[in-house]
């Protein structure tokens, strides 16, 4: 039984994180290279579109910082939809009228899906732009992204995500160690045959497509890249295209976080399940399975581990190790860096936690937490 146990769990977390990978690489390697299509010449009619809740204290940086982007000013719109924003958001936003921005003010607060839903009929261009209060976008990495589509097998074009600290505070190191994991994993997705999610950060999406209903409970930017499936189109990771995120100063802070979005990731796959079926979408199905449903199993194959050894010397020496460093993770000072000896362990283990208080929430029928845009630490501006 323990055997068994042992075997299979550690299978799990070897393919999930090391073989998955490996054989993206292999196929990568091995399969003939992608022919490019030539750009289209015009510049499309780009929406910008900024959920914000509460964001009064950047909001202001945020939009200076859109309006500097490297795009023709007469090909943009911007759109800011405040989610009945209670700080003086709206009264700022509104001060960069004369300057472009549009603002839409949600009657009441129901979450970010929900807002942008809403903004679906104020939206103008070809492409559009989705992004958040709390990142600095490089001036050129809107162009970069929007370049993607002139390739017509592409839907969604995803950015780089570059987790950074402020220059006031240190930041969660083993954040920025997860991020550069996955920006490697989608360089190879995108190699092979596309990304399964793409970043909430920053990406960008054919209006087509975007302009579909998303049920508020769901994750637009992972329903994103499901939805270009759907339609025979990719969904790609532009590497050239830099976003830079303020890493979370706190773990508790970063676990509500995870929580939110993978209960809310859980719920997408489940409304687009059909994307799983290898026999309809072939490698996609592999890689979709590989990429997210194995990681949230990982923690559940982890408590069988746990269920097989029993009441044994060896359980209850892990669990005190787990508890200890779950502990020290969880009442960590806020804006003090943790050892990087216990940064990333810390990190997995709080990680882990909030996929199995995700899969709790959607076993009992409990919709994610209302959205709460993530607190960071300003980013350090170019």
């Amino acid at each position: 039984m323990l055997l068994p146990a042992v075997a299979v769990t550690a299978g799990l977390c070897l393919y999930t994180y090391l073989g998955y990978p490996a054989i993206l690489t292999l196929v990568r390697r091995r399969g003939r290279a992608r022919r490019s299509r030539p750009l289209r010449s015009t510049v499309p009619r780009i929406s910008i579109v900024l959920p914000v809740y509460n964001e009064a204290a950047v909001i202001a940086g945020t939009l200076d910082q859109i309006l500097a982007i490297d795009y023709p000013a007469d090909r943009r719109q911007i759109l800011v939809v405040s989610d009945a924003s209670t700080d003086g958001t709206d009264e700022i936003v509104a001060r960069f009228a004369d300057r472009g921005v549009e603002l839409l003010r949600m009657p009441r607060r129901q979450g970010k899906t929900a807002a942008e839903n809403a903004a679906r009929r104020h939206l103008s261009g070809d492409i559009i732009v989705n992004t958040d209060a709390s990142v600095r976008i490089e001036a050129g990495a809107i162009r970069r992204l929007v370049a993607a589509f002139g390739d017509d097998s592409v839907g969604v074009a995803s950015s780089c995500d570059v987790g950074v600290a402020s220059l006031a505070q240190q930041a969660n190191s083993g954040e920025g160690a997860y991020i550069g994991y996955e920006m490697w994993l989608r360089d190879l997705e995108t190699a092979v045959g596309g990304i399964v999610g793409a970043s909430g950060s920053l990406y960008a999406i054919r209006a087509e497509l975007h302009m579909g209903l998303v049920p508020d409970g769901l994750s637009r930017d992972f329903a994103a890249a499901l939805t270009a499936r759907q339609h025979g189109l990719r969904a790609v990771s532009v590497a050239e295209a830099k976003c830079f995120v303020p890493r979370s100063t706190s773990l508790r802070q970063e676990y509500r976080r995870k929580v939110r979005t993978i209960t809310r990731g859980i719920a997408t796959l489940g409304h687009k399940r059909a994307l799983l079926n290898p026999l309809r979408y072939g490698v996609f199905a592999w890689m979709l399975f590989s990429h997210k449903v194995c990681r949230w199993l990982v923690p559940w194959a982890l408590l069988a581990l746990l269920a097989a050894l029993g009441a044994s010397l060896a359980l209850l020496s892990l669990i005190a190790a787990v508890g200890v460093l779950a502990g020290v993770a969880w009442v960590w000072p806020d804006g003090k860096p943790m050892p990087r000896l216990l940064a990333l362990p810390g990190y997995v283990v709080v990680g882990n936690v909030a996929v199995l208080h995700a899969w709790l929430r959607v076993v009992a029928g409990r919709p994610a937490p209302v959205w709460e845009p993530t607190r960071r630490a300003s980013v350090p501006s170019s």
